[in-house]
């Protein structure tokens, strides 16, 4: 409550004795805007107050009053119970008294005030984000320990799922992945040979542009370009479509009937992408080179049919099969990384939301860590 605690409270509280112990007298405006006054302040600094055993809290004169009074009434009846001394609060109006048993009856919510205290260092910060993604880490390796298994099963022909299921995820994130695709590699296939071009002109080497082109869509940008493009469409779908099912306990439902949810849900998923992001990787190469051979042939002297006899003559069998593998792993990210964030997902609305966000995020990182890594290894196996 955004109120500050003030200690201006003589004019708003009076204390006078009475028979059966002391009447404090509560008149004036109680607004949250004027603060909150703080009753153990009340207790200790007013001399009639600090004897009174029985203590009668009396309303007549408020003249208005919003939440701060309850705040008040609340804090004040907290204070006086632990200093032993008996609060009676019928003479207060009607509203304030109900919403004072109300707020006593329902006890306070562990971690629901905010706290006051320091932020946190540092070091503690560090550390507590480092057992998260210790934690984190331990999860995924659990996760793909059981899809890895899951897999073996397949091969021995023992999986327990539909074989109409991979068709069905194969044609939403194939064919319908089609126009963001070729979109996104054609760009990306201009705005290579572009910079390329801009370059090699300064040393009348136009015509290796398509070299540049052909080998940066097929060996890195095709694949990297393509993987981004499916952890945001399809890694946050399968997110989204999982957790929902969590969300509905369908997920519990399949455990119930001994269904194992990484086989039925999780394997046909991955295994449509494993198809469909080298496809795709394929289709956005080309679309890669053509983009290139648009730019070249509307800023250079290079013909397209010299564009194409380069192009064929710079990417070899070796440089396609490097790039499908690395589509291939990046197609089981993806679907690693949505599906294990959907049945991680919390059971309202807005943890499926977090875990469509976290699954994309994941698998980008994922995707670019494998790249650097795999693209390492290549060099150090000479591919």
């Amino acid at each position: 409550m955004p109120a500050h605690v003030t200690t201006s409270w003589r004019d708003r509280v009076e204390a006078q004795p009475s028979d059966d112990g002391c009447l404090l007298k509560l008149k004036g405006v109680w607004k949250l805007s004027d603060g909150l006054i703080s009753p153990s302040e009340v207790l200790s600094g007013d001399p009639v107050l600090k004897g009174a055993g029985h203590v009668t809290v009396d309303g007549t004169e408020i003249e208005s009053w919003d939440s701060a009074l309850v705040c008040f009434l609340v804090d004040f009846k907290k204070a006086g119970d632990a200093a032993g001394r008996r609060i009676d609060f019928s003479a207060l109006p009607d509203g304030a008294q109900r919403l004072v048993k109300l707020a006593l009856a329902v006890p306070e919510r562990e971690g629901a005030k905010q706290s006051g205290g320091t932020s946190a260092g540092f070091v503690e910060t560090l550390g507590k984000q480092t057992l998260e993604a210790w934690k984190g880490a331990g999860e995924m390796m659990g996760f793909l320990g059981e899809t890895v298994i899951a897999l073996g099963q397949v091969l021995r022909g023992k999986a327990r799922f539909r074989k109409s299921d991979i068709l069905l995820v194969f044609d939403e994130c194939g064919p319908k992945a089609l126009p963001i695709v070729t979109l996104i590699s054609f760009l990306v296939g201009m705005i290579l040979a572009f910079v390329g071009l801009v370059q090699l002109e300064q040393f009348g080497a136009d015509i290796y542009v398509a070299n540049l082109v052909a080998i940066a869509m097929v060996r890195e940008m095709g694949g990297m370009m393509t993987g981004i493009i499916m952890a945001g469409r399809t890694g946050a779908a399968f997110a989204a479509q999982l957790g929902t099912m969590q969300v509905n306990d369908e997920i519990a439902a399949f455990r119930t009937f001994s269904i194992p949810p990484i086989g039925f849900l999780v394997l046909p998923r991955m295994l449509a992408l494993i198809i469909a992001v080298p496809l795709l990787t394929c289709y956005a190469n080309v679309v890669g080179m053509l983009g290139g051979s648009a730019v070249t042939g509307a800023m250079s002297d290079v013909s397209l049919l010299q564009y194409y006899v380069q192009t064929v003559g710079s990417a070899d069998l070796v440089d396609w099969a490097s790039g499908l593998f690395k589509a291939s792993v990046y197609g089981v990210i993806i679907a690693v990384a949505g599906c294990m964030r959907g049945i991680q997902s919390g059971k309202n609305a807005a943890a499926v939301g977090q875990a469509a966000t976290s699954a994309v995020v994941l698998a980008i990182v994922m995707i670019i860590l494998a790249e650097a890594v795999l693209t390492i290894l290549y060099q150090i196996m000479g591919i």
